[in-house]
């Protein structure tokens, strides 16, 4: 449900955010300079913090911006909003500040930490639906049921105004020239509102979005030039994991922001990494989405000596994350190599193939007997960069060990390499897919009763990594005969999911 925007709304968006009322509850966070990360980007990056926010989130200007502006009668209704996380956290602590009853709903899938956080304000939180859409449809019934007002998370004028407070800072904290300015894009209210404020007053300076390369649904609507709605996402970035952005963002982007730029998990995970060294302080994974989105931009364009602006827009993250994270990071700067090694299968030959890296570190070496005559290894090196990697790939075929480079197989990165040595003899026609599925007690089970078909699983991994999904990789014996069937089955079952029988990995470990 989309606000109803006039005409002079559409334009006074300059007005709206200077006359913003945010400072009751938000602070003006500083514009730091990350020196490491700038100095090996060769322009200087500065981190706008709202990491440092008190809900360590932006999300608080534009609900609190939007309430403050009820009347006693609204107020007195209370509010309801929809969200996973950080807007939940602002909407609970602007009714707090208001003396407004607030009622959050919140997926099932939420991790216990959010939800303590939200009540801990003194809102009611409601668990409904496995994911987002379905909280915010909920949500919205229960608005007009009780006649109260829903407090959209990112597709409001004021909730845009007062997102747009922190472009406004930008400009007054930094008064040199800035080449572009870096911002997450979810639904679109954070970008909306920064864009509609710098373009009006310095229009030469880029407003550039980011977004995950799995949750893209500004990037697409923007090429397509209508609203597309994706029918999945990806969570790892939970923040801005939204399937169709607004009516008024996607109007604001499409007439103020210059580009869209898509990053993934790895290149998020790095820029976390990134951010910890420079400042110690750990984003979550939309809050580093941003800094990715620079990264890839400097390099891209080769630009130098520029000064660029990147919104950490949050610092959310599940303890537990951290994990994932720290084993992507290293992939994610490209320092790490993952790759397949064939060698022989003889006395010495191990130490022969660490010799050849030179002073190079191995990180990882995967290896359980299964032919007589070679050996396929899962190896991870340390390298400077991709380039280094390539080269060290060439060097070893050249050796007469042919190697290769998994560093972008998801796959392997997420399951092989906890699984080598896993064959299994008398397995006929395996079909292997990879899935994802909110992941809540009692999820795996769920999963497994789906599967319960009759064809027989011969592989199945699952690793809880600590986030708000799991991920499963399952190999099952499927006639040809039925191969129409199991697409049908796939079709119907309502998870993410990828055909990986053909993936080089499994054929070297597993197949």
């Amino acid at each position: 449900m989309a606000p109803q925007v006039n005409v002079q709304m559409k334009n006074d968006y300059l007005e709206k955010i200077l006359t913003a009322r945010v400072y009751d509850v938000a602070v003006e966070t500083p514009l730091e300079l990350a020196r490491n990360l700038s100095s090996r980007m060769h322009n200087q990056l500065l981190l706008k913090r709202e990491d440092m926010q008190q809900v360590f989130s932006f999300k608080l200007r534009g609900a609190y911006n939007k309430m403050v502006r009820l009347s006693p009668a609204q107020l007195k209704r209370g509010v309801i909003a929809a969200s996973a996380g950080n807007h939940a956290q602002g909407v609970a602590l602007a009714a707090q500040r208001l003396n407004c009853r607030a009622m959050i709903v919140m997926p099932v899938t939420t991790p216990q930490i959010k939800v303590q956080a939200v009540e801990a304000r003194g809102a009611t939180v409601l668990l409904h639906g496995d994911a987002y859409d379905e909280a915010y449809t909920h949500a919205l019934k229960l608005a007009a049921e009780e006649r109260a007002t829903f407090v959209h998370p990112y597709d409001d004028p004021d909730v845009i105004a007062g997102q747009g407070t922190i472009g406004m800072e930008i400009l007054r904290q930094h008064t040199g020239p800035i080449h572009a300015i870096f911002v997450p894009v979810g639904g679109g209210g954070l970008i909306s509102g920064i864009a509609a404020y710098v373009k009006r007053l310095y229009p030469e300076i880029k407003v550039i979005g980011v977004e995950p390369v799995d949750a893209d649904s500004m990037s697409r609507s923007l090429q397509e030039g209508r609203r597309v709605k994706l029918t999945q996402v990806g969570l790892f970035a939970d923040g801005v994991a939204v399937k169709q952005v607004g009516e008024e963002t996607f109007r604001l982007c499409r007439e103020w922001v210059d580009e869209i730029i898509l990053v993934d998990t790895d290149a998020i995970c790095a820029a976390i990494k990134d951010v910890f060294e420079d400042t110690r302080a750990i984003l979550e994974p939309a809050g580093a989405l941003s800094i990715a989105g620079a990264k890839a931009y400097a390099k891209r364009s080769r630009i130098r000596g520029k000064t660029l602006v990147a919104i950490a827009s949050g610092a959310n993250m599940n303890f537990d994350r951290l994990r994932h994270v720290s084993e992507r990071a290293e992939l994610g700067e490209q320092r790490e190599a993952v790759m397949s090694v064939t060698i022989p299968e003889e006395p010495g030959s191990f130490k022969k193939f660490c010799a050849m890296l030179g002073t190079k570190s191995i990180t990882e070496f995967n290896y359980r007997y299964s032919d007589p005559k070679q050996a396929h290894v899962f190896v991870g090196v340390s390298v400077r960069n991709r380039g280094e990697s390539a080269q060290l790939i060439k060097s070893l075929k050249k050796s007469g060990l042919y190697a290769e480079d998994f560093s972008d197989n998801e796959m392997a990165k997420l399951h092989i390499r906890h699984l080598v040595g896993g064959r299994a003899s008398g397995v006929k026609n395996e079909t292997l897919y990879r899935f994802e599925f909110p992941d809540r007690p009692g999820a795996l089970m769920k999963f497994l009763d789906s599967m319960s078909r009759h064809w027989n699983i011969s592989l199945f991994h699952y690793r809880n990594h600590g986030t708000d999904y799991g991920r499963v990789l399952v190999g099952m014996e499927v006639p040809p005969a039925e191969k129409a069937e199991f697409k049908s089955f796939l079709s119907q079952l309502g998870y993410r999911y990828w055909d990986e029988s053909k993936n080089p990995a499994y054929k070297l470990f597993l197949g």
